[in-house]
């Protein structure tokens, strides 16, 4: 299905695309403070109202604020440009943030001025993310090169959300709020002064609605993708949260830090080998084959009698992680509609993080009541039905094509 892609350029050929380093160094900047913010908030909401429970349905709140109105948020950058929706979403963000962190100083704060505070903060996050995602669709000639921008890319994010904890640890929670914001403002406003943040313009007024055009059998493909990428989240939240409980159970608390850092050590060592990989198959037709591989893996690790054995099982999971995701990226792209491109990565995004939500769900409950090998072989049925879910017919959006062509 594959072979090694000696003669094609390397991951430094990415990098020398006009504008990229620029472009990905602000984005990568800015998405710094995605890994800082979630776990600053419910950290300091708790310590000041006192309840790990408020604190926790707080976070849940922003998470829900985020995930739900992500299309929308993507939909304004289609709709207007880049250059115009993300500092329209960074300011509100970052003004949300730093009253927040105010609030959690200031004694006798009521509850639910907390609840709106988040619910502004969850609602105008900027889709840096998916944006630089479209933005790479464009500022690559040909698949080859997407597929290596887009694994870089993953690595990348891989990378700052595993430093991102660390650093609210080194910052203490509510500086950790004041510090999300000033960067998310700053790496979006950069962003943004890139030349390349002009290639994503304002839709013409007389295309169809997007979301209409998502929802038609023209993003069916588009559909297929997110429901991957849902799979995905699934199995991921299921086995973090399954590793949890087998380190506390072998009396080693400390190991799930090790094992999870494995995991995102494999998912950096596999998306850079996968990048570097060329494909007879399109990324959609590859999706699925590279789901059921993620199953086998982790239902392999049902087996481990281990704790050293377990952690060995689930670094080798995730040398996965990270070519499924760029994949389901690849092939959302690839099938989105004309001037959907942004709001298709965010489908898929979305998709990630609302699968994550619910494999936390049925993880938590499961893990008390079955035994660890069933619940690790329950975590890969999501990626198996995902896999029969990506299968189907290409939708008129299929095959690599662009939105924008410019050269410069």
């Amino acid at each position: 299905m594959s072979t090694p892609d000696v003669a094609a350029p390397s991951y430094a050929a990415v990098l020398r695309l006009p504008h990229a380093r620029r472009t990905l160094a602000a984005a990568m900047f800015g998405r710094l403070g995605y890994g800082v913010v979630s776990l600053s908030l419910v950290l300091s909401l708790t310590a000041t109202t006192g309840s790990l429970a408020t604190g926790g349905l707080l976070g849940t709140e922003f998470a829900a604020f985020s995930v739900v109105l992500a299309p929308a948020r993507a939909g304004l950058v289609d709709r207007w440009g880049a250059r115009r929706a993300l500092p329209a979403l960074a300011l509100p963000f970052a003004t949300a943030l730093f009253a927040l962190a105010c609030c959690t100083q200031a004694a006798g704060t009521p509850r639910w001025l907390f609840a709106v505070l988040v619910a502004v903060i969850g609602s105008s996050c900027p889709p840096i993310g998916p944006t630089m995602r479209a933005l790479w669709s464009v500022m690559t000639p040909d698949e080859a090169m997407l597929q290596r921008a887009f694994s870089l890319d993953g690595v990348a994010e891989e990378l700052i959300f595993l430093g991102g904890p660390l650093l609210v640890v080194a910052v203490h929670p509510v500086p950790g709020l004041v510090l999300s914001g000033v960067v998310i403002a700053l790496g979006t406003l950069a962003m943004v002064a890139s030349p390349a943040a002009a290639l994503i313009a304002p839709a013409a007024k007389a295309e169809p609605a997007p979301s209409l055009r998502l929802l038609s059998a023209e993003g069916a493909g588009v559909r297929r993708a997110a429901v991957a990428a849902f799979g995905v989240g699934m199995c991921l939240a299921a086995v973090e949260l399954f590793v949890i409980a087998a380190a506390g159970r072998a009396h080693a608390p400390s190991a799930t830090g090790w094992i999870l850092a494995g995991q995102s050590a494999g998912s950096a060592v596999g998306g850079l080998l996968y990048g570097r990989m060329r494909w007879r198959l399109d990324a959609a037709a590859r999706l699925p084959y590279l789901l059921l591989a993620l199953a086998a893996l982790v239902a392999a690790t049902a087996a481990a009698p281990s704790l050293p054995l377990l952690g060995l099982g689930v670094g080798v999971a995730g040398c996965l992680t990270a070519p499924a995701l760029s994949t389901v990226y690849l092939a959302a792209n690839a099938q989105a509609p004309k001037g959907t491109a942004t709001r298709a990565a965010t489908w898929a995004n979305s998709a990630i993080n609302a699968g994550s939500s619910a494999g936390g769900g049925l993880a938590a409950l499961l893990v008390e009541r079955a035994a660890l090998p069933l619940c690790f072989l329950l975590a890969a049925a999501a990626p198996v039905l995902a896999a029969l879910a990506a299968c189907g017919r290409p939708g008129p959006g299929s095959g690599f094509r662009r939105a924008v062509r410019r050269s410069w």
